[in-house]
């Protein structure tokens, strides 16, 4: 499976130009299980990722363009009147894909953002009194443009808690943006792009990563950085039980993908700022540059024993 994954990477790195850590990064949240908000402005390859991901692991892709007139029924599905069975039937929305991409997240009102809170957390909907299960594996990934922009809403604390990571890609190097430019369109080289993995490989990838070992010093540091966000020292609300969960989760993938089986402290710091970022961000007004210089400082400040 190892072989795969890495024959994912090189397939990635060639589409996607400079981005190595930020691709490495999406798989290790997609190998744990979570779900990834990519926060940038228009045009640095978010939506591309996405595609990559979803052509390469088999994933049956849905989009949900999110605008301010979007209504939650058009995110799950609504039932119809069928009059020839004089019943109801429901119609799913496309939230029923393996990977769903929530394009401009935040370009959504809070009452239609609220419609993936049950699907990313329980994998599951309820609606007319039903409960409908979500296809297995289920991702969604968000990308959202920075706040400040016009025509933006917030996302509540409640939806950022259950994204597990927060990337942003920021520019390509002068080299990477003079290949770009001068080299085929992405939507072609996206047309080459071949699965590595299927859907029921990935998930025995994704148990494997489940079963990556980590030592109780590895779970004290990560406590510690719990502890320390919750210390007053940072102006935050403190990072809940959940993001510990989602810091081991995306500790134990990290490992996983260095060839290892147990979890060692600089795993737990090489993801731990795009997992905590976005929580101790959350509800205040901060730019994404100031939550994670945030998050650093306070990563800076704990011991590794």
């Amino acid at each position: 499976m190892r072989d795969k994954i890495q024959e994912f990477f090189e397939q990635a790195n060639g589409v996607l130009l400079d981005k190595e850590n930020e691709i490495r990064l999406g798989m290790a949240c997609i190998l744990a299980n979570g779900h990834l908000l990519i926060e940038d402005i228009p045009g640095v390859g978010k939506t591309t990722m996405v595609h990559l991901f979803a052509h390469s692991l088999s994933l049956a892709f849905s989009r949900v363009q999110f605008t301010n007139d979007l209504l939650p029924a058009d995110i799950v599905g609504n039932s119809i009147f069928d009059p020839r069975t004089q019943e109801f039937r429901f119609h799913p929305g496309p939230i029923f894909g393996q990977l769903v991409l929530a394009d401009e997240l935040n370009r959504a009102t809070p009452k239609t953002q609220s419609a993936l809170l049950q699907a990313m957390e329980e994998r599951q909907i309820s609606i007319d009194g039903k409960t409908h299960s979500l296809p297995s594996p289920f991702f969604v990934v968000a990308t959202q443009n920075p706040r400040q922009q016009v025509g933006t809403f917030p996302l509540p604390e409640s939806e950022l808690d259950r994204f597990l990571m927060r990337l942003s890609f920021g520019f390509p190097n002068r080299e990477a943006e003079h290949r770009l430019l001068a080299g085929e369109d992405r939507r072609k080289l996206l047309e080459r792009v071949h699965s590595v993995l299927s859907g029921e490989e990935l998930l025995r990838v994704q148990d494997s990563v489940r079963r990556t070992h980590a030592a109780p010093a590895v779970i004290d540091f990560i406590q510690d950085i719990l502890d320390a966000s919750r210390s007053g020292r940072w102006e935050c609300q403190g990072l809940s039980p959940r993001a510990g969960l989602g810091l081991v989760a995306a500790s134990k993938a990290w490992a996983w993908l260095a060839g290892r089986e147990m979890v060692l402290p600089e795993d737990v710091q090489a993801v731990a700022p795009y997992v905590i970022s976005h929580r101790m961000g959350a509800g205040l007004a901060t730019t994404l540059e100031a939550a994670n210089r945030m998050a650093r400082d306070l990563l800076a400040s704990i011991e590794v024993n």
